[in-house]
């Protein structure tokens, strides 16, 4: 139950957006281009950040680059 408290957790690390061209999905809506997010939560595949939106969003890790 990890995404109760996703908000009050400790950040992993910062990454910064480097691009929004996704193939499958629309991203440009929750990430801006050169702008560095808190990541609350990694898995091998995705971030899991506190996005433009204000809320904690998964996104593929091919978007980011380490802050």
């Amino acid at each position: 139950m990890i995404h109760l408290n996703w908000h009050e957790r400790e950040t992993i690390k910062k990454v910064k957006c480097i691009h929004t061209n996704a193939e499958k999905y629309i991203v440009n809506n929750a990430l801006t281009p050169g702008n560095v997010y808190d990541v609350k939560n990694e898995t091998e595949e995705f971030y899991f950040i506190v996005d433009n939106t204000g809320k904690v969003g998964g996104f593929y890790k091919d978007y980011f680059a380490d802050a």
